[in-house]
Protein backbone atom coordinates (compact mmCIF):
# COMPACT_ATOMS: atom_id res chain seq x y z
CA UNK A 1 0.00 0.00 0.00
CA UNK A 2 1.33 3.41 -0.97
CA UNK A 3 2.23 5.84 1.77
CA UNK A 4 -0.66 8.23 2.41
CA UNK A 5 -0.39 11.97 1.98
CA UNK A 6 -0.81 13.60 5.39
CA UNK A 7 -1.58 17.29 5.73
CA UNK A 8 -3.07 19.52 8.42
CA UNK A 9 -6.42 20.92 7.31
CA UNK A 10 -7.49 22.50 10.60
CA UNK A 11 -4.49 24.35 11.95
CA UNK A 12 -6.30 25.89 14.88
CA UNK A 13 -4.95 24.00 17.93
CA UNK A 14 -7.31 22.12 20.22
CA UNK A 15 -6.81 20.73 23.70
CA UNK A 16 -8.40 17.34 23.01
CA UNK A 17 -10.00 17.11 19.56
CA UNK A 18 -12.07 13.93 19.31
CA UNK A 19 -15.05 12.15 17.75
CA UNK A 20 -14.89 13.44 14.14
CA UNK A 21 -18.13 12.98 12.19
CA UNK A 22 -18.64 13.88 8.53
CA UNK A 23 -21.98 15.58 7.86
CA UNK A 24 -22.83 14.63 4.30
CA UNK A 25 -25.76 17.03 3.97
CA UNK A 26 -23.62 20.11 4.63
CA UNK A 27 -20.22 18.79 3.52
CA UNK A 28 -18.72 19.75 6.87
CA UNK A 29 -16.69 17.98 9.54
CA UNK A 30 -17.97 18.06 13.10
CA UNK A 31 -15.97 17.06 16.15
CA UNK A 32 -15.57 17.90 19.82
CA UNK A 33 -12.83 19.41 21.94
CA UNK A 34 -13.41 17.45 25.14
CA UNK A 35 -11.42 19.57 27.57
CA UNK A 36 -12.58 22.89 26.10
CA UNK A 37 -16.20 21.75 26.39
CA UNK A 38 -16.97 22.63 22.79
CA UNK A 39 -18.58 21.17 19.69
CA UNK A 40 -16.78 22.28 16.53
CA UNK A 41 -17.71 22.49 12.86
CA UNK A 42 -15.14 22.86 10.08
CA UNK A 43 -16.24 24.16 6.69
CA UNK A 44 -13.77 22.91 4.01
CA UNK A 45 -14.41 25.60 1.33
CA UNK A 46 -13.81 28.53 3.69
CA UNK A 47 -11.55 26.79 6.19
CA UNK A 48 -13.54 28.37 9.00
CA UNK A 49 -14.08 26.57 12.30
CA UNK A 50 -17.24 27.44 14.21
CA UNK A 51 -17.79 26.32 17.79
CA UNK A 52 -20.55 26.04 20.35
CA UNK A 53 -19.30 26.05 23.93
CA UNK A 54 -21.01 23.98 26.62
CA UNK A 55 -20.44 24.01 30.36
CA UNK A 56 -18.46 20.83 30.80
CA UNK A 57 -16.38 18.17 29.06
CA UNK A 58 -18.03 17.01 25.82
CA UNK A 59 -17.05 13.39 25.23
CA UNK A 60 -18.73 12.89 21.86
CA UNK A 61 -21.47 14.01 19.49
CA UNK A 62 -23.60 12.60 16.68
CA UNK A 63 -25.84 13.80 13.88
CA UNK A 64 -29.56 14.19 14.54
CA UNK A 65 -31.58 16.50 12.27
CA UNK A 66 -29.86 19.31 10.40
CA UNK A 67 -28.92 21.96 12.92
CA UNK A 68 -29.36 19.66 15.91
CA UNK A 69 -26.88 17.16 17.30
CA UNK A 70 -26.74 14.57 20.06
CA UNK A 71 -24.11 15.57 22.61
CA UNK A 72 -22.65 13.75 25.60
CA UNK A 73 -21.50 16.15 28.32
CA UNK A 74 -20.37 14.86 31.68
CA UNK A 75 -22.72 11.96 32.38
CA UNK A 76 -25.66 13.48 30.49
CA UNK A 77 -26.98 13.05 26.95
CA UNK A 78 -28.87 15.82 25.19
CA UNK A 79 -29.85 17.47 21.92
CA UNK A 80 -27.87 20.56 20.96
CA UNK A 81 -29.52 23.28 18.87
CA UNK A 82 -26.58 24.69 16.92
CA UNK A 83 -28.20 28.06 16.25
CA UNK A 84 -29.11 28.88 19.85
CA UNK A 85 -26.52 26.79 21.68
CA UNK A 86 -29.29 25.43 23.90
CA UNK A 87 -29.28 21.79 24.99
CA UNK A 88 -32.36 19.74 25.78
CA UNK A 89 -31.15 17.11 28.23
CA UNK A 90 -32.52 13.61 27.69
CA UNK A 91 -30.83 11.24 30.10
CA UNK A 92 -28.18 10.84 32.78
CA UNK A 93 -26.10 7.78 33.68
CA UNK A 94 -23.57 6.67 36.31
CA UNK A 95 -25.20 8.78 39.00
CA UNK A 96 -23.37 6.69 41.60
CA UNK A 97 -19.98 7.51 40.04
CA UNK A 98 -19.43 11.28 40.29
CA UNK A 99 -15.91 11.00 38.84
CA UNK A 100 -17.19 9.51 35.59
CA UNK A 101 -17.98 11.17 32.27
CA UNK A 102 -19.03 10.09 28.80
CA UNK A 103 -16.22 9.38 26.38
CA UNK A 104 -16.62 8.12 22.80
CA UNK A 105 -19.93 7.29 21.14
CA UNK A 106 -21.48 6.63 17.75
CA UNK A 107 -24.83 6.00 16.07
CA UNK A 108 -25.52 2.36 15.24
CA UNK A 109 -26.90 1.32 11.81
CA UNK A 110 -30.47 1.35 13.22
CA UNK A 111 -30.20 4.92 14.54
CA UNK A 112 -29.54 4.24 18.23
CA UNK A 113 -26.86 6.26 20.00
CA UNK A 114 -24.26 4.03 21.67
CA UNK A 115 -21.76 5.68 24.03
CA UNK A 116 -19.46 4.69 26.84
CA UNK A 117 -18.24 6.20 30.09
CA UNK A 118 -14.88 6.42 31.84
CA UNK A 119 -13.46 7.78 35.09
CA UNK A 120 -11.52 11.02 35.15
CA UNK A 121 -7.85 10.40 36.00
CA UNK A 122 -6.85 10.51 39.67
CA UNK A 123 -3.34 11.58 38.63
CA UNK A 124 -1.31 11.92 35.43
CA UNK A 125 -1.98 8.74 33.46
CA UNK A 126 -3.77 7.06 36.40
CA UNK A 127 -7.39 5.85 36.22
CA UNK A 128 -9.44 3.69 38.54
CA UNK A 129 -10.19 0.37 36.87
CA UNK A 130 -13.60 -1.16 36.06
CA UNK A 131 -15.57 2.10 36.39
CA UNK A 132 -16.77 2.46 32.80
CA UNK A 133 -19.91 1.22 31.05
CA UNK A 134 -21.36 1.15 27.53
CA UNK A 135 -24.90 2.45 27.06
CA UNK A 136 -27.53 2.51 24.32
CA UNK A 137 -29.95 5.41 23.95
CA UNK A 138 -33.05 4.12 22.14
CA UNK A 139 -35.42 6.20 20.01
CA UNK A 140 -38.02 6.27 22.79
CA UNK A 141 -35.49 7.80 25.18
CA UNK A 142 -34.83 4.66 27.21
CA UNK A 143 -31.26 3.94 28.26
CA UNK A 144 -29.84 0.42 28.45
CA UNK A 145 -26.47 -0.49 29.96
CA UNK A 146 -24.91 -3.01 27.58
CA UNK A 147 -21.49 -3.49 29.21
CA UNK A 148 -20.06 -2.65 32.62
CA UNK A 149 -16.74 -3.03 34.41
CA UNK A 150 -14.88 -1.36 31.55
CA UNK A 151 -11.70 0.64 32.03
CA UNK A 152 -11.99 3.48 29.49
CA UNK A 153 -14.79 2.84 27.01
CA UNK A 154 -13.59 4.31 23.74
CA UNK A 155 -13.80 3.90 19.95
CA UNK A 156 -16.57 1.81 18.41
CA UNK A 157 -18.00 0.91 15.02
CA UNK A 158 -19.88 -1.88 13.26
CA UNK A 159 -19.11 -4.48 10.61
CA UNK A 160 -20.51 -3.93 7.13
CA UNK A 161 -23.21 -6.57 7.71
CA UNK A 162 -24.11 -4.87 11.03
CA UNK A 163 -23.79 -8.16 12.93
CA UNK A 164 -20.61 -7.27 14.82
CA UNK A 165 -19.73 -4.38 17.13
CA UNK A 166 -16.07 -3.45 17.47
CA UNK A 167 -15.14 -1.69 20.70
CA UNK A 168 -11.99 -0.29 22.31
CA UNK A 169 -11.18 -0.40 26.01
CA UNK A 170 -8.22 1.94 26.23
CA UNK A 171 -7.23 1.08 29.78
CA UNK A 172 -6.94 -2.60 28.81
CA UNK A 173 -5.17 -1.69 25.53
CA UNK A 174 -7.67 -3.91 23.69
CA UNK A 175 -9.95 -3.98 20.67
CA UNK A 176 -12.78 -6.51 21.03
CA UNK A 177 -15.60 -7.77 18.83
CA UNK A 178 -19.12 -8.59 20.01
CA UNK A 179 -22.13 -10.18 18.38
CA UNK A 180 -24.61 -7.38 17.67
CA UNK A 181 -28.39 -7.75 17.41
CA UNK A 182 -29.46 -4.94 15.11
CA UNK A 183 -33.13 -5.39 16.01
CA UNK A 184 -32.61 -4.88 19.75
CA UNK A 185 -29.13 -3.38 20.10
CA UNK A 186 -28.09 -6.24 22.40
CA UNK A 187 -24.40 -7.16 22.68
CA UNK A 188 -23.00 -10.66 23.34
CA UNK A 189 -20.05 -13.01 22.90
CA UNK A 190 -16.95 -10.83 23.44
CA UNK A 191 -13.73 -11.88 21.74
CA UNK A 192 -10.31 -10.29 21.58
CA UNK A 193 -9.16 -8.85 18.25
CA UNK A 194 -6.08 -6.91 19.25
CA UNK A 195 -3.99 -6.59 22.41
CA UNK A 196 -1.58 -3.66 22.36
CA UNK A 197 1.30 -3.02 24.71
CA UNK A 198 1.98 0.22 26.58
CA UNK A 199 4.79 1.17 24.21
CA UNK A 200 2.31 1.00 21.28
CA UNK A 201 0.16 3.76 22.78
CA UNK A 202 -3.42 3.39 23.98
CA UNK A 203 -6.00 2.45 21.36
CA UNK A 204 -8.48 5.32 21.14
CA UNK A 205 -11.08 6.19 18.50
CA UNK A 206 -11.62 4.10 15.37
CA UNK A 207 -13.68 3.62 12.22
CA UNK A 208 -14.42 1.01 9.54
CA UNK A 209 -13.60 1.28 5.81
CA UNK A 210 -15.41 -0.07 2.73
CA UNK A 211 -13.58 -3.39 3.05
CA UNK A 212 -14.78 -3.85 6.62
CA UNK A 213 -11.35 -3.24 8.09
CA UNK A 214 -10.60 -1.10 11.14
CA UNK A 215 -8.53 2.05 11.46
CA UNK A 216 -7.54 2.52 15.11
CA UNK A 217 -5.97 5.71 16.48
CA UNK A 218 -3.29 5.19 19.15
CA UNK A 219 -2.97 8.10 21.55
CA UNK A 220 0.61 8.63 22.73
CA UNK A 221 1.63 6.16 20.03
CA UNK A 222 1.59 8.68 17.19
CA UNK A 223 0.06 6.21 14.78
CA UNK A 224 -3.03 4.78 13.11
CA UNK A 225 -3.30 0.98 12.94
CA UNK A 226 -5.08 -0.65 9.98
CA UNK A 227 -6.53 -3.93 11.28
CA UNK A 228 -8.19 -6.93 9.61
CA UNK A 229 -10.91 -7.95 12.11
CA UNK A 230 -11.32 -11.39 10.55
CA UNK A 231 -7.77 -12.44 11.37
CA UNK A 232 -6.61 -9.85 13.91
CA UNK A 233 -3.72 -9.03 11.56
CA UNK A 234 -2.25 -5.53 11.55
CA UNK A 235 -2.15 -4.71 7.84
CA UNK A 236 -0.45 -1.34 8.08
CA UNK A 237 0.81 1.16 10.62
CA UNK A 238 0.69 4.80 9.59
CA UNK A 239 2.97 7.08 11.58
CA UNK A 240 1.55 10.55 12.18
CA UNK A 241 3.46 13.82 12.73
CA UNK A 242 1.93 14.15 16.21
CA UNK A 243 2.04 11.78 19.17
CA UNK A 244 -1.42 12.28 20.70
CA UNK A 245 -3.60 10.84 17.92
CA UNK A 246 -7.15 10.53 19.22
CA UNK A 247 -9.66 9.39 16.58
CA UNK A 248 -10.52 9.17 12.90
CA UNK A 249 -13.42 9.09 10.45
CA UNK A 250 -13.87 9.00 6.70
CA UNK A 251 -15.32 12.00 4.90
CA UNK A 252 -15.15 14.28 1.92
CA UNK A 253 -17.37 14.25 -1.19
CA UNK A 254 -16.43 10.65 -2.04
CA UNK A 255 -15.46 9.53 1.47
CA UNK A 256 -11.91 9.26 0.20
CA UNK A 257 -10.25 11.15 3.07
CA UNK A 258 -9.52 9.84 6.53
CA UNK A 259 -9.80 12.71 9.00
CA UNK A 260 -7.61 12.22 12.05
CA UNK A 261 -7.97 14.25 15.26
CA UNK A 262 -5.25 14.87 17.81
CA UNK A 263 -4.59 16.54 21.14
CA UNK A 264 -2.17 19.10 22.52
CA UNK A 265 -3.25 18.56 26.13
CA UNK A 266 -0.71 16.55 28.10
CA UNK A 267 2.28 17.70 26.07
CA UNK A 268 5.13 19.62 27.65
CA UNK A 269 6.29 22.97 26.26
CA UNK A 270 9.24 21.18 24.65
CA UNK A 271 6.96 18.58 23.05
CA UNK A 272 4.65 21.30 21.73
CA UNK A 273 7.63 22.94 20.05
CA UNK A 274 8.51 19.60 18.47
CA UNK A 275 4.87 18.96 17.46
CA UNK A 276 3.49 22.30 16.22
CA UNK A 277 0.53 20.51 14.61
CA UNK A 278 -0.61 18.82 17.83
CA UNK A 279 -4.32 19.35 18.33
CA UNK A 280 -4.90 19.91 14.60
CA UNK A 281 -6.92 17.73 12.22
CA UNK A 282 -5.57 16.16 9.05
CA UNK A 283 -6.97 13.99 6.24
CA UNK A 284 -5.71 11.26 3.94
CA UNK A 285 -7.79 6.06 1.70
CA UNK A 286 -11.41 5.22 0.98
CA UNK A 287 -14.15 5.08 3.62
CA UNK A 288 -17.62 3.80 4.28
CA UNK A 289 -20.14 6.16 2.60
CA UNK A 290 -22.70 6.02 5.39
CA UNK A 291 -24.06 8.98 7.33
CA UNK A 292 -25.65 7.60 10.48
CA UNK A 293 -28.45 9.74 11.87
CA UNK A 294 -29.59 9.29 15.45
CA UNK A 295 -33.33 8.59 15.64
CA UNK A 296 -34.99 10.20 18.62
CA UNK A 297 -38.74 10.71 18.78
CA UNK A 298 -38.92 12.16 22.27
CA UNK A 299 -39.31 15.44 24.08
CA UNK A 300 -38.14 14.94 27.64
CA UNK A 301 -35.65 16.09 30.24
Amino acid sequence: MASPKIEAVIREPHQMAECPVWEEETGQLLYVDISAGSVCCWDPPSGAVHTVSLRGPVGCMALHHRGTYVVAMGTCLGLLDWTTGAVQWLAQVDKDKPNNRFNDGKVDPAGRFVAGTMPEPTGPGVWEHAQGSLYTLHADGSMVRQLEGLGISNGLDWSLDHRTLYHVDSLDYTVRAYNYDLQTGAIANPRLLLQLQKEDGMPDGMCVDTEGRLWVACIDGGRIIHLDPETGTVLQTVDMPVSRVTSCCFGGPHYSDLYVTSASEGLSAEQLCQEPQAGCDRPWCKGTPITAICRLSIQRI
